[in-house]
């Protein structure tokens, strides 16, 4: 690559990160204006006390980076114009991870923190026969989602499933998918560092409770033509595993 392009990319992600980022849900195209929530205006202007004039990135979470400049300084309406529009690209492979609700809710939100900071698509909260926990704040988890994806300077949230039934997502149609899952029995198994034997680039992967699947359940998947997959030699915690797979799978 030519200096002058490692120093232009290098600029422009300095530019990214030197400025204020935040997420936007009803993002119009070829809006000019944006008046933003009375909570993303009271933080903008009474926490970090920006001016008209200033600038700021936005993003809707479906690839979309804004440039805006604060053209009204209300604490409670703050009002923005687009300046610059730039589309991300997705990424090289669309990850969805399909994982088992937790009895332990910080846990499964340190997963969710965790595994949308590393870049996966889709995230399907499942309920299988060993979950012990079956409650599910929507509305907390979302707003997980968005904070990690702005820590992790990213334009694409990923899409939240309601929780599903373990049966009645392996009988769903994932066509064009990877279809794999992670599980503990000693049973001869793909590894996920020789990604290049699966030739799609959509994955979903499955990833148990505590405790793990049940046989009739590694059986069903099987038989919906999931491929057993192995996450290392040691036996791993349900956040640790989906940590893990979402890093192995996304990874370029």
């Amino acid at each position: 690559m030519p200096i002058f392009q490692q120093i232009n990319k290098s600029f422009l992600f300095l530019l990214v990160m030197a400025l204020p980022f935040f997420y936007i849900e009803n993002y119009i195209p070829n809006q000019s204006l944006i008046t933003l929530t009375e909570e993303e205006s009271k933080h903008i202007i009474t926490v970090l006390r920006m001016k008209v004039g200033e600038q700021m990135h936005l993003t809707d979470g479906g690839g979309n980076l804004l440039t805006a400049e604060i053209m009204d300084a209300h604490k409670k309406k703050c009002v923005v114009k687009v300046i610059a529009t730039n589309s991300i690209l997705p990424p090289a492979y669309n990850v969805t991870v399909a994982v088992s609700l937790l009895k332990n809710t910080s846990r499964f939100e340190w997963l969710l923190e965790k595994i949308t900071e590393i870049g996966v698509s889709e995230i399907i909260p499942l309920i299988c026969t060993r979950t012990e926990r079956q409650a599910f704040r929507r509305d907390r988890m979302k707003n997980i989602l968005v904070s990690a994806m702005l820590q992790s300077q990213q334009c694409r949230l990923p899409v939240l499933r309601e929780p599903t039934a373990f049966n009645d997502l392996v009988a769903s149609r994932f066509e064009n998918y990877n279809k794999l899952i992670a599980h503990c029995s000693q049973d001869e198994k793909s590894s996920l560092l020789n990604r290049e034997k699966f030739k799609l680039s959509h994955f979903l992967i499955l990833i148990g409770p505590e405790g793990d699947f049940t046989q009739e359940e590694i059986t069903s998947a099987l038989d919906h033509q999931f491929v057993p997959v192995s996450l290392g030699d040691t036996r791993l915690r349900t956040e640790t595993a989906g940590v893990v797979a979402a890093t192995l799978l996304t990874i370029k």
